[in-house]
């Protein structure tokens, strides 16, 4: 097939596909019609007959049926087109107007005789047991999914329709001129097709409790909405006179139970039976417009070449369907949601907006976008342990959607939805909105986490260097400078005991002596404190030997001579609380600790086969400070559990530093 038949053979699917969607929504709209017509003429009927006794209404309940049943199976119908639940609905619907009508007509005509009495009589009992047959035995089958409850429940369609035509015969051969329809007779064949009819109704709605024992909840609770509705209309039935007519407001409350337990969100999705009506709509109009506009053209231009003309039609056709579809899906979108109806729109600008701010405000951006889009009161993040504080836009001062954020797998917080504002209709799109900017504001929540590490990580650091360098001073100033002093003056006094008392300075230098000892030892402090001197001595890989001890493999990839002061620091810190915590809360039985250089960076590896981290953990004071020894250089650091088990603690350190103090 060539490319130019490929696409003619898509426009003609397409257009096939619309054309039956059009004939089944034309179908239910002509059955609606019907209907309703019929009751109408009815109600114009009945007022001309002496009020029943049974109501004080100018209509009846088989007439608020014959109008409430199949609009809203019409509405069913054009939103689930293969659902026979909808049709169900229409057909009872108009069964149930043909009932009536024809009962009241043959009343009418009672004492003319301008119609046949046989006839009208037989159809309106047909009409009531095709009304029973639709809305009490099919029904009650087939709902909410239209199919029974198993395989074996078909028998039970088969005997009602068997009993149906039964009955229909019977009807023919036994006219019933001038009784009622209900055929309250003495004949024992039409008494025994009366009780299995009436045992057939029972089964069919015993049905629905078996179906509720198997169903989940969601389809429990579209049992229950129905169940509660025929509820409203069996109590009066049972009562009968004189508060039966009561059914004629309750018989509504089906048919709206059904249509919105089927539909459940998609009831309130109304906007998008609008949408495609206008879009399908719109491009049959267009299509068969310029299809037409085409032909008749080519017939007039190329009358001896029509195929010709047949195939430049339906190319002119095919050429303007996706475009005609685009630009109508955007006016219909337009139209009803303002230009917010475009989840796809939506996410590309907020992808645009985000490149062009702040990292710390790109959550705000991205919340106001979901805002509008779903046309909320607002929204907001409330982020996972309290911090940072909750950010929102708009008033949320009530919570009707809370949705988990994950970044990567790592819970990030809740992203919390107001209620609905003011709009012209409720949004069918609001899940497609909620899935599309979702992930951008897990990415701006997670954004917004690190810039708020990160500001608290360097107020730490400049904080702790700080009270170093106070510790620093404090040490200096009160120890060793106030031990130096004193040996100056112990020096001092010993000079001047030299000659008068050498056993008095030998004895002072002896105690000067000992003094050197203990400044020499608080100078060691300081310096350790500064930086381990196993560095110095025996270089990263040998101080980390020696601080890991036996029973710890240290492996080593690449020169580590050469490696910044800083970097060489961070590395070993990292290391030592690592080993730290597999001694003390791990309890592991090997240690393997790698040092890799690369190319521009140290990769630190610390694993264990310890007992992991536990679920719901909280960074303890060493975790936060071997990240945050990472980040002050620039690195990371993670601390993860594998599937087989333990510890992993990896930092990435970078070793071209640029450092300005």
């Amino acid at each position: 097939m060539t490319p130019v038949q490929s696409r003619v053979a898509a426009v003609l699917t397409a257009t096939a596909s619309i054309a039956t969607l059009t004939a089944t929504a034309s179908v239910a709209t002509l059955i609606a019609t019907a209907s309703v017509a019929m009751v109408c003429v009815n109600v114009w009927v009945t007022a001309r007959l002496p009020q029943p006794s049974y109501t004080p209404l100018p209509f009846s309940p088989e007439d608020v049926a014959g109008v409430a049943f199949p609009i809203l199976g019409a509405l069913l119908v054009f939103q689930r087109p293969r659902l026979v639940i909808g049709w169900l609905l229409c057909l009872g619907g108009l069964c149930s107007a043909l009932n009536s009508l024809t009962i009241n007509l043959a009343l009418l005509d009672a004492g003319h005789r301008l119609l046949p009495q046989e006839a009208v009589w037989t159809v309106a009992g047909v009409s009531w047991k095709l009304a029973i047959l639709f809305l009490v035995v099919l029904l009650p089958l087939l709902y909410p999914d239209g199919r029974p409850p198993s395989p074996r429940w078909r028998a039970l369609v088969w005997v009602s329709v068997a009993v149906l035509c039964a009955d229909v015969l019977l009807m023919d051969l036994m006219p019933l001129a001038g009784q009622r329809y209900t055929s309250s007779g003495p004949h024992p064949l039409r008494f025994s097709l009366d009780m299995l009819t009436n045992a057939i109704m029972i089964l069919a709605f015993a049905s629905l409790a078996v179906r509720f024992r198997r169903a989940g909840r969601e389809e429990r609770r579209q049992i229950l909405w129905t169940l509660i509705a025929l509820a409203t209309v069996i109590v009066p039935w049972v009562i009968g006179n004189p508060v039966w007519w009561l059914t004629s407001f309750t018989i509504p409350l089906v048919p709206v139970a059904i249509t919105f337990s089927v539909l459940r969100h998609r009831l309130y999705g109304i906007d998008t039976l609008i949408t495609r009506t206008l879009v399908g709509a719109g491009l049959v109009g267009v299509i068969g417009g310029v299809y037409v506009a085409v032909g008749t053209a080519s017939s007039l231009f190329l009358s001896d070449v029509d195929r010709i003309g047949g195939l430049v039609a339906a190319l002119c056709a095919g050429v303007f369907f996706h475009p005609m579809r685009r630009l109508l899906q955007r006016g219909a979108d337009r139209l009803l949601y303002g230009g917010r109806g475009d989840p796809v729109a939506l996410a590309a600008g907020l992808g645009r907006r985000l490149q062009r701010i702040a990292p710390e405000a790109g959550l705000s951006a991205a919340l106001d976008v979901l805002r509008d889009g779903l046309a909320v009161t607002g929204a907001g993040v409330r982020f996972q342990g309290g911090w940072p504080e909750e950010v929102t836009v708009g008033t949320l001062e009530e919570v009707t959607r809370d949705i988990r954020l994950v970044w990567h797998g790592e819970p990030v917080g809740r992203l919390l939805i107001g209620p609905p504002g003011a709009r012209r209709l409720p949004a069918a799109h609001n899940e497609r909105v909620i899935a599309a900017l979702t992930p951008y504001v897990a990415d701006a929540a997670h954004a917004v986490r690190l810039v708020g590490a990160l500001r608290r990580s360097r107020e730490r650091i400049v904080t702790t260097r700080e009270e170093e360098r106070r510790r620093l001073r404090r040490d200096l100033h009160d120890g060793l400078g106030q031990s130096l002093s004193g040996m100056a003056m112990a020096i001092n006094a010993a000079r001047i005991s030299l000659r008068t008392s050498p056993e008095t300075a030998e004895r002072m230098l002896a105690e000067l002596r000992s003094g050197m000892d203990s400044v020499t030892g608080d100078i060691r402090h300081l310096v350790y404190g500064l930086r381990p001197p196993a560095l110095d001595d025996l270089g990263l890989a040998g101080a980390v030997a020696e601080m890991a001890g036996p029973g710890v493999t240290v492996e080593v990839r690449g020169e580590l001579p050469g490696l910044p002061a800083a970097t060489e620091v961070a590395a070993y810190r990292i290391a030592q609380e690592a080993l730290t915590n597999a001694r003390r809360h791990a309890g592991a039985a090997t240690v393997r600790v790698s040092l890799e250089r690369g190319e521009d960076d140290l990769s630190v590896r610390v694993r264990d086969d310890g007992i992991g981290l536990p679920s719901g953990r909280r960074s303890g004071v060493g975790l936060a400070s071997m990240r945050e020894r990472a980040a002050e250089l620039g690195g990371t650091c993670v601390i993860t559990t594998p599937p087989e088990g333990g510890t992993v603690v990896e930092a990435i350190l970078p070793v071209n530093l640029n450092v300005e103090i």
